[in-house]
């Protein structure tokens, strides 16, 4: 009777037997096989020098406008930025200068993009990439999660591969939620503010630190991952809201004398941010050692109503275009009038959503057609204003409003 050459099983016990010239493979040896030859290819591709697809600053833009509608300053600069990083990884070491590491921070209101930036580079460049949201981390000791935290998520999305974990990208959500309490250094203890800001010193101006891979309190026993955070470049985003205020109040004291008038004039009043300073921030409650280790500031510009049909649309991945596909895999060709795009757009304007907002009044509108359409048999669906109308959950889009 045929016998697997690699685990020894008979042909009655497997599936299939595949015979060769000199030895036999069962199919279950073949299953695993081809399961260890992806995992390995997929290390491999995340791993190593030759792996990062650096392009040049105009090519990193471009691929950017395919997922991010608007935001031309945001992309120019995180372009720039991504591109300086890398090639300063690349590069061997020919002199004594030293060219230094520059991590980001964006300023923006919610829904603008920040996340989908950041994600979007790391996935043209192949590397590996964390998103951690910073309200959860806490000073050490503490109930809440450790910075290092931020290494752990890291070190998994690159299938704990140290050398290309060092080489990732970190995006830091909600930055401005660890903001200190005033503008004065804390007598007492701030754990979940100026205590965090403290920890993330070390990780974002470049240092060794010992990762803990399952998570600090829980496993006091396991042994720690050594990880150098000299080529991990980090991401930082926050709505930073109130800050407008702090611009506001610095702008007009900068208008004083003759043409104080002409100069305030110049002034958009309806989008302040893209006028932030590094001091600005510094004054909403980031301490002057983390706004010094985020060299490059970039603002995102709060999303009208051309945007927002734009971003329904056009992206690769739009919501309309995913609906499309979602409907043509049960052989239903769905499609939307313009009048109802344009009520979707005015829901998320009227309630103040951003992109992120598009999503949950588009679930909204669609799920009775998702429930029911698979049942029937349809070949085309059109979805006007008038049912868009009648199928819009109010209460739901205000339940995820409070949410947001």
């Amino acid at each position: 009777m045929n016998k697997c050459s690699l685990c020894g099983r008979h042909g009655n016990e497997v599936d299939l037997m595949f015979s060769g010239v000199s030895g036999n493979v069962c199919s279950d040896c073949i299953e695993r096989g081809y399961e260890i030859l992806k995992e390995e290819k997929k290390r491999n591709s995340k791993s190593g020098n030759k792996a990062i697809k650096l392009q040049k600053p105009i090519q990193i833009k471009k691929f950017l406008d395919q997922y991010v509608i608007g935001q031309e300053y945001a992309k120019k600069v995180l372009s720039v930025a991504v591109y300086n990083h890398y090639k300063r990884i690349l590069q061997p070491d020919t002199d004594d200068v030293e060219i230094e590491k520059s991590n980001i921070i964006m300023v923006g209101e919610t829904g603008t993009g920040k996340t989908l930036l950041a994600r979007t580079i790391a996935k043209m460049l192949n590397v590996p990439f964390a998103i951690v949201d910073a309200t959860v981390l806490t000073e050490a000791g503490y109930v809440g999660e450790d910075v290092e935290s931020l290494l752990v998520r890291l070190l998994q999305d690159a299938d704990y591969d140290i050398k290309a974990a060092e080489r990732g990208i970190v995006f830091i959500d909600e930055i401005d939620k660890i903001s200190r309490k005033s503008d004065n250094p804390s007598i007492t203890r701030d754990v979940s503010g100026e205590g965090v800001q403290q920890g993330l010193l070390k990780l974002l101006e470049g240092s060794i630190v010992n990762v803990p891979p399952q998570g600090g309190r829980k496993h006091p026993e396991q042994r720690m991952i050594a990880v150098d955070t000299k080529n991990i470049l980090f991401i930082c985003g926050g709505a930073f809201e109130g800050i407008d205020r702090i611009i506001a109040k610095r702008l007009n004291t900068q208008v004083v004398g003759y043409g104080a008038h002409k100069k305030s004039e110049q002034i958009d009043k309806n989008n302040l941010l893209q006028y932030v300073l590094p001091d600005d921030l510094r004054k909403f409650g980031l301490i002057p050692e983390i706004v010094g280790r985020l060299p490059v500031l970039a603002y995102l510009n709060p999303l009208d109503r051309t945007a927002l049909r734009r971003i329904l649309i056009e992206p690769k991945n739009s919501i309309i275009k995913q609906y499309i596909k979602l409907f043509k895999m049960d052989n239903i060709k769905l499609s939307f009038t313009d009048d109802a795009l344009d009520f979707i757009v005015d829901q998320a304007v009227n309630f103040k959503l951003g992109a992120r907002g598009l999503r949950a009044i588009c679930e909204s509108i669609m799920l009775e057609a998702m429930f029911e359409m698979p049942s029937k048999k349809l070949e085309e669906f059109v979805v006007d204003k008038e049912y868009a109308q009648q199928k819009m959950n109010i209460n739901s889009v205000l339940k995820f409003k409070n949410a947001g």
